[in-house]
């Protein structure tokens, strides 16, 4: 049951497309007032807890980012498995500027950062290791509907930052809430395990499906 690892581990061409990172990326959905996304959690189709997104517009057209999850799965009614995760991004002209993230996976943390130094130079801080990443960064941002023209991600878990690769795999519906959801899904591969991305035509995500552990289905599905 360890490490489901949305965070690693949650679109223009229908083939797999490949960012040239150097080049400025589009910008993220960029609202004009607060937004929220709230996800039910589901393990093999039964709810097993919650991920919420919240996006908070700020001066001089920076955006702050706050995500948390928190999952528990049982078995016989005993807790077999414990996940919360919380972490605070700040974004700036479609790049990623700082993130501070927090992540307790059954008991195994770790804590990532991502500021600058000085100079102005970005580092990225891990309990084993601090770098200096080069170019324009993004995380696992779902909300962003144009995330899939991104070739590299940073987990916010695991602080490594991963190649990836998007493919358009079909247009079709969801259930959302009980009702259907006409969405498009996207394949992210290049991460421990693929895992689907399911965004609507105007570009709102609802949903996400990966295979974890042992063949379970661990899903995200927006409530209203």
């Amino acid at each position: 049951m360890k490490r489901f690892v949305l965070l690693a581990a949650l679109a223009s061409a229908l083939t797999a497309t490949h960012a040239d990172t150097t080049a400025q990326p589009d910008q993220p959905a960029q609202p004009d007032q607060p937004r929220r996304w709230d996800f039910t959690v589901l393990l093999d189709g039964e709810p097993i807890g919650m991920h919420r997104f919240s996006l908070q517009p700020e001066a001089q057209g920076a955006l702050a980012v706050v995500s948390q999850a928190e999952f528990q799965v049982r078995l016989l009614g005993v807790p077999v498995y414990r996940y919360r995760h919380r972490a605070v991004e700040r974004w700036r002209g479609g790049c990623l500027q700082s993130l501070d993230a927090d992540t307790d996976d059954d008991g195994e943390r770790s804590h990532v950062e991502l500021g600058t130094d000085a100079a102005g130079r970005l580092q990225l801080r891990t309990a084993q290791s601090t770098t200096e990443p080069s170019g324009c960064l993004s995380s696992f941002a779902y909300w962003n509907p144009a995330l899939h023209r991104q070739a590299r991600l940073l987990n916010a878990q695991t602080g490594r930052i991963e190649p990836v690769q998007w493919t358009r795999i079909e247009a079709g519906t969801l259930d959302v809430d009980g009702g259907v959801q006409p969405a498009v899904r996207w394949r992210l591969s290049g991460t421990e395990r693929p895992l689907d991305v399911w965004w609507t035509d105007e570009g709102l995500w609802v949903g996400l499906d990966a295979t974890v552990r042992g063949g379970r289905r661990l899903s995200y599905r927006l409530r209203p």
